[in-house]
């Protein structure tokens, strides 16, 4: 979730953009979620919907301070809903069976499974105003809305940079572990951040150099097969 926000916030700001002041529409309630809300919040913007699969809710306020923590409680509850947040919280509202993608927000954050953003949801962001969508799940935007999204100049993180930030933290871990030593919070996330910030760059370079630029799909695509042609090569395989 971390990670996420890093990319996302990384990718306006080479725009000229910033992510404070943002309203940021986020589906899930889980880990990933969660990581994304509390960082979302330290970063200025203000997350307005939680998903699961009982529905969303849209909280007008912000889900900020106690309500971050209120998340860790539903997730161990193993109810796996959202619907007691509006319960707890008066202002939010809770729409059953319905997706957080039909509310007016400058960013859509699908952080909770495959295939749940599609097209005619792309096309409503789209209307409702949306200027970037990052990608915290594994392939969470169907095909079809990943093209609504390209073909309408939509900042479009793919998950498969974007949500890189666990297999990168885990890779944090094994060094650690090599060396035999334990870094402190801020280390870790600062070196996350440095990770996620290189993601990007490698990725924007990828599309632009042959071609499509900021068409961060093809990017990503091209970018990642050179970094293993590159270590196949680097070892004598090819």
């Amino acid at each position: 979730g971390y990670g996420a926000l890093y990319f996302v916030r990384q990718m306006l700001h080479d725009l000229g953009q910033d992510i404070a002041g943002r309203t940021v529409a986020i589906s899930g309630f889980g880990n990933v979620a969660w990581g994304a809300v509390k960082k979302a919040t330290e970063m200025g913007a203000k997350v307005v919907t939680l998903s699961g699969p009982d529905g969303y809710v849209f909280d007008p306020k912000g889900v900020s301070g106690d309500k971050i923590d209120y998340m860790l409680e539903l997730r161990l509850s193993g109810e796996d809903i959202v619907a007691p947040y509006a319960e707890r919280y008066p202002e939010a509202t809770f729409f059953p069976g319905r997706k957080p993608w039909e509310h007016p927000v400058d960013i859509a954050l699908p952080c909770a499974t495959q295939n749940e953003l599609g097209a005619e949801d792309a096309k409503e962001l789209i209307k409702n105003g949306c200027i970037a969508v990052g990608e915290g799940a594994n392939m969470p935007s169907t095909t079809e809305a990943t093209e609504v999204f390209l073909q309408n100049k939509i900042l479009f993180a793919p998950g498969k940079a974007a949500n890189a930030g666990g297999v990168a933290t885990s890779a944090l871990e094994m060094s650690q572990n090599s060396a035999r030593v334990s870094w402190p919070f801020e280390k870790v996330d600062h070196q996350l951040n440095n990770i996620m910030i290189n993601i990007y760059h490698n990725m924007a370079n990828a599309a632009k150099e042959y071609g499509h630029e900021d068409n961060f799909v093809v990017g990503a695509n091209i970018a990642g097969f050179l970094k293993v042609a590159d270590a196949m090569m680097a070892q004598g395989i090819v």
